[in-house]
């Protein structure tokens, strides 16, 4: 598989994907027609060459992906508006009265901020208090590190299982499903068609669900390392700890979106397992979305080597030509 360097995420009833600075998000919209929004994002490693740094790149990357995809979810979920969205318009038209300019800004900030409090709260703060409580016999701190990660393992993977069985994130992780697909069809060589794409596998390394799956794994080698008396401090330097293990991880999913090593696959197959819960096979309407996503962004006929229709028309009229020029050539010195 020869890696691309495209990465996508699922939204409602579409599908984004982003090659370098470019993304475009395709939605199946209400009436059954495909809306393409495709703009660039410039990333803050751009601006502040300190961002470009292994384990920073990774902690950048991480808000940045986190304030993008709730970015396109907004976008998408802006054709499927109900009585929820009508109520959440009040709270926006409040924001724009009382920030102005900056309302955009200000509301995205705190979306973020307060995704990331309730990821720690649930993933990294309820796990080590469960781990305390059940753990007050035991004096060993690597047993209750290796506790406490169990845990958090087994409430993120419950989770994940429960969300999957709602009606509308199926459908959501089908357009996964999607996304993969239509990657790995290019990664393999294969054109970009619907039958093609349908054949691929929905797994791919570089997914999101594999590094939070990781973030859990490295947590547990992190805070083994812990060595302070105070619960508070522990919970201190975990907090502290989050934005280094979410790097780490990052370096660890680039690097195995490039190698196919024994070591590689031993560790991805978690979280690769993990995917046949968020995602989903999707049908040839969800495929033909993800397609269009990435022919947005992505010449994947130059990627696996092949000339598109208007280059082998191109190379066909520039070879007639220079015929037709030989022979005018030809006729000039027979005369």
């Amino acid at each position: 598989m020869k890696p691309s360097g495209i990465g996508g995420q699922a939204v409602i009833e579409g599908v984004m994907m982003k090659n370098k600075e470019d993304y475009a998000v395709a939605v199946r919209k209400p009436d059954n027609t495909i809306i393409i929004k495709k703009e660039k994002y410039e990333s803050k490693s751009e601006k502040y060459n300190l961002f470009k740094l292994p384990i920073l790149r990774g902690m950048l990357s991480f808000i940045e992906s986190l304030t993008m995809g709730i970015q396109i979810l907004t976008f998408s979920a802006s054709f499927y508006e109900d009585e929820e969205e009508e109520e959440a318009k009040k709270v926006e038209n409040v924001f724009s009265k009382v920030f102005k300019e900056k309302a955009e800004s200000v509301a995205m900030g705190l979306t973020v901020a307060t995704s990331i409090a309730l990821s720690i709260a649930v993933f990294i703060l309820l796990p080590y208090f469960v781990a305390e409580f059940l753990s007050r016999s035991i004096e060993s701190r690597i047993v209750m590190t290796l506790i406490e990660g169990a845990l958090r393992i087994l409430i993120f993977v419950s989770y994940i299982y429960l969300i999957s069985k709602m009606e509308d994130i199926q459908r959501l992780f089908m357009y996964h499903g999607a996304e993969h697909k239509a990657i790995n069809c290019i990664e393999n060589g294969y054109e970009l068609t619907v039958e093609n794409v349908k054949t691929q596998s929905r797994e791919h390394k570089r997914c999101g669900t594999s590094f939070t799956f990781l973030v859990m794994f490295i947590s547990i080698i992190f805070f083994m390392f812990i060595r302070v008396d105070s619960v508070w401090l522990r919970v201190i330097v975990r907090l502290l700890l989050v934005p280094l293990i979410s790097g780490v991880s990052y370096e660890f999913l680039k690097w195995a979106g490039r190698s196919d090593s024994l070591i590689v696959r031993i560790f991805s197959k978690p979280g690769l397992l993990l995917q046949s819960f968020t995602t989903r096979e999707p049908d040839e309407s969800m495929i033909e979305v993800a397609i269009a996503s990435v022919e947005a962004v992505f010449d994947w006929r130059a990627f696996i080597g092949i000339e598109s229709s208007k280059e082998k028309q191109d190379s066909i009229d520039e070879n007639d030509e220079d015929r037709e020029v030989k022979e005018v050539e030809q006729i000039v010195r027979e005369s």
